[in-house]
């Protein structure tokens, strides 16, 4: 590994300990109260090292939404291209795709916790990177909704970007339901409850085999 490689995976594992740091501590007290300092402190570098990776604090909390909401799409890609590297249908996808969801918030509970408080107050400076991040975490849901409508397995009559919308706030507040308020309940439990509902009602819409019963 050449100084470069070195330099960025140092650049990386830093903004990573801050990322953690910052999502713990704005979840505990607030973004308004929390300082750099505390971040800094939380993280374990100088605190000139987050002014050296971010302008501001508002820079950095607009990068915090960001790579969180990354992370999220990422998650949900690779739930649904391991479904369809199995063989698995689109339906079967998106329901790998809410358990990818649930297993975010189960490991980043503080980050949901944020991103839910901040989703819909319109007086934020970072709103519109909010809403750009968003997008981004619907569209890999609306992609393979899509594609299940075009494959038959989905009816054509299905709103996709409100389903796509429904899926993803269906999946956000009932993990943080489950974490806040019912926390002995195992991640399977909550996955199976979430995909009767998935498959009762947006697989409502599967074109059933005709025959005789």
């Amino acid at each position: 590994m050449d100084s470069s490689d070195s330099s960025s995976t140092r650049r990386q594992n830093t903004r990573r300990k801050l990322f953690e740091a910052a999502v713990t501590l704005i979840a505990e007290q607030g973004f308004s109260s929390t300082t750099v300092d505390e971040i800094a402190e939380r993280a374990g570098v100088a605190k000139g090292t987050v002014y050296y990776n971010f302008a501001s604090k508002t820079a950095f909390f607009e990068e915090l939404l960001r790579h969180g909401m990354e992370l999220l799409s990422e998650a949900l890609g690779r739930a649904a291209d391991a479904t369809a590297a199995r063989g698995g249908g689109r339906v079967e996808a998106l329901d790998a795709m809410v358990r990818a969801g649930l297993d975010f918030v189960s490991r980043y509970p503080a980050l949901a916790q944020l991103y839910a408080a901040e989703l819909w107050r319109t007086n934020r400076a970072w709103q519109p990177t909010l809403a750009r991040v968003r997008e981004q975490a619907l569209a890999v849901i609306e992609g393979v909704l899509r594609e299940a409508v075009e494959a038959g397995e989905l009816s054509t009559e299905l709103d996709v970007p409100l389903t796509a919308a429904a899926l993803f706030g269906m999946v956000l507040v009932t993990a943080l339901d489950w974490q806040s308020f019912q926390p002995g309940r195992s991640v399977e439990e909550v996955h199976a409850a979430l995909s009767q509902l998935l498959r009762g009602r947006v697989g409502g819409g599967v074109r059933q085999p005709q025959g005789g019963g």
